[in-house]
């Protein structure tokens, strides 16, 4: 994966995501792609994982997405075909959803996760890869989920 990435949050997650864009920027060496918010006024946060989740889909990058508790934006970005987002809270699960579940999004909670926990599992996600093998079966069946509910591939 190249170093670009795409990151949204609602206003709940505004702060960190400006603290894990300059981690990014500046220790990562990552270009990011903010998609919103830009400011701490209220906006919902199904639409920041729809814009965020559809980039990821069309550019093929991870994506990381934050809201207050990264419980709503999460869920949000699974309905979305082809996300497999894992909110993470410590850097275990980020590797482990990188290894068996080859996820491409990450969700953080803003109001739950401190920043230098949060820099942690951002590069943990990041500098992990998908095992494959027999979690590949896995992934497989999570597509075909997919494809059973829309009717599309």
């Amino acid at each position: 994966m190249e170093n670009k990435i795409i990151i949204g949050s609602d206003h709940g997650g505004f702060d960190l995501k400006q603290e894990i864009i300059a981690f990014l920027q500046n220790d990562m060496k990552y270009e990011v792609q903010d998609m919103g918010c830009y400011d701490k006024n209220s906006v919902d946060y199904p639409d920041i994982a729809e814009t965020v989740c559809n980039e990821v889909k069309k550019s093929g990058l991870y994506g990381i997405l934050i809201c207050g508790t990264g419980i709503g934006i999460s869920i949000s970005a699974n309905k979305i075909n082809g996300i497999r987002c894992a909110l993470c809270s410590d850097e275990y699960s980020a590797k482990m959803t990188r290894h068996h579940n080859d996820a491409n999004v990450l969700a953080l909670g803003g109001r739950t996760v401190g920043p230098e926990l949060a820099k942690s599992i951002v590069q943990t996600f990041l500098t992990n890869d998908f095992d494959g093998g027999r979690h590949e079966k896995r992934v497989n069946k999570i597509k075909l989920l997919e494809e059973k509910q829309t009717g599309s591939k």
